[in-house]
């Protein structure tokens, strides 16, 4: 059970709190660098436990469980906290990008609820390229988001309007992964809708 897979999957839930502490205060570019790099350490340690779990022959039923539920609670933590402090906010079209993020909300708890319903028939769904594609835009897009507040400086000007580089980024490609969290939702709903009668 202690393995160290499982440590480092353990140590992303539990400094949940603190990157959700850090990102609460969107004045302050300080918190918001420190949760930067915490938010890529995170991330480090998710590339490693998967990947330690295989080579050392240490995959166990608890990291099979809690892998995909602490990633799953990060992102929902990191898209909430940016929602509610109002970053999930740009140009053109103001508020609505908080819709992309909804997107993958909702496609995570509905995948989820699948996966757990495919479980029980002994079905397995394996994670697509698509898919990894999509986490791969959500990481990028929540690590833009959350750099932009640290780096406020980093502007420019295009048609009369001021945006910051790494917010922009993160709004382009938080929608990008929007876009393919509803393709792949429905691929693995179509697999689903298979077995309900």
């Amino acid at each position: 059970m202690w393995t160290l897979p499982n440590i480092l999957t353990l140590s992303r839930i539990v400094t949940l709190p603190l990157l959700g502490f850090l990102l609460w205060w969107p004045g302050w570019s300080l918190g918001y660098l420190m949760a930067f790099a915490l938010y890529c350490l995170m991330g480090i340690t998710d590339y490693f436990d998967g990947l330690l779990a295989r080579s050392s022959g240490a995959v166990s039923k608890l990291g099979i469980f809690l892998d995909p539920i602490a990633d799953k609670i990060m992102v929902a933590t990191v898209i909430l906290v940016l929602a509610a402090q109002g970053i999930l906010r740009g140009p053109y079209v103001g508020d609505a990008h908080v819709i992309a993020g909804l997107i993958i909300l909702v496609r995570e708890i509905a995948v989820s609820g699948l996966r757990e319903f495919l479980g029980e028939l002994q079905v397995s769904v394996p994670v697509s390229k698509l898919a990894k594609w999509k986490t791969t835009f959500q990481l990028v897009a929540l690590g833009s988001l959350i750099l932009g507040q640290g780096l406020p400086g980093w502007n420019f000007m295009a048609a009369g309007v001021e945006h910051n580089v790494p917010h922009l980024v993160g709004l382009i490609t938080l929608w990008g992964a929007a876009i393919l969290t509803m393709i792949t939702g429905w691929d693995y709903l179509r697999v689903g809708l298979k077995y309900m009668d």
